[in-house]
């Protein structure tokens, strides 16, 4: 696994469990600001999210949505501005399931499917206790949810692109994870993987765990999320799908790659950034 998925699978590293402080939102995002040498990725985001929101982020390719990630789960610090989770830094917490992007994962390290799901465990063992019956029943319990049981032995290579997906939101769920960021997690999924995505994220909504999925996919992120974040670089909208997308937000954020049409029917969106490179580091 890469560097940034073990830091982000919930351990905390500073070795214990920071409790969320009463009344504290699950994320409140202040003026934050990351770069990476002379390259700005973000610049001045400030949101805040409740327990339970759903989340799409969309923008561009290199709009700094993975960036926004890692900085929420801890695993690239910001330059400026801060991030609480319930009230502490992110890196003090084991509640942040951050579930990557499929190309920065090594498809051919030799584990199970339930080995990565019982990866979701050690910010709760810690490094050196060994999984124990509740542990090991909660793996099964959590493969049952995604509709991956029959395949906990399966290697992880062996597994569709909507599968693979599938077992890191298992993963999350066996971290007891309360703030779940997913990058991209839809983009190589078959639309009955899809469809299954979505009756678990309504499933974790009924349990009050907050998701922030990034996509490209403006329609789905209109009908599937309560609430849609807006960005390239910075901040261009925040809220209710009908009050991001108006002509004048989408073309402030998206510029040349994004046109609007209009036609009898309302505005079409054409988006052109599908081909062109990915999200910075």
């Amino acid at each position: 696994m890469s560097a940034d998925v073990t830091a982000a699978a919930g351990v905390s590293a500073y070795g214990h469990e920071a409790r969320h402080q009463p009344e504290q939102p699950i994320l409140e995002v202040k003026d934050l600001a990351v770069t990476y040498g002379p390259v700005v990725a973000l610049e001045a985001v400030t949101f805040t999210l409740k327990a339970g929101d759903q989340v799409a982020v969309i923008g561009p390719n290199g709009a700094g949505k993975s960036t926004l990630f890692k900085a929420i789960a801890g695993v690239w610090p910001a330059t400026t501005g801060t991030v609480r989770v319930g009230g502490s830094a992110p890196g003090e917490h084991i509640c942040i399931a951050y579930i990557p992007q499929r190309n920065e994962i090594d498809w051919r390290f030799p584990v199970t499917v339930a080995d990565v799901v019982l990866m979701g465990r050690t910010g709760r063992l810690g490094w050196f206790r060994r999984p124990g019956a509740r542990d090991q029943a909660l793996v099964r319990e959590c493969l049952e949810v995604v509709h991956l049981a029959d395949l906990a032995d399966r290697r992880i290579d062996a597994l569709s692109g909507g599968q693979q997906q599938r077992m890191f939101i298992a993963r999350a769920l066996a971290q007891e994870a309360e703030l779940m960021l997913m990058d991209e997690v839809l983009t190589a999924c078959d639309t009955p993987s899809k469809e299954e995505i979505y009756r678990i994220l309504e499933r974790l909504k009924t349990r009050g765990v907050t998701v922030m999925v990034s996509t490209h996919d403006l329609d789905e992120a209109a009908e599937h999320y309560d609430r849609v974040l807006l960005l390239n670089r910075r901040l261009y909208g925040f809220g209710a799908s009908a009050e991001v997308f108006t002509a004048k937000k989408l073309t402030a954020a998206y510029g040349g790659v994004l046109r609007l049409v209009q036609t009898p029917h309302g505005t079409l969106v054409l988006n052109d950034s599908c081909c062109r490179r990915g999200d910075a580091p």
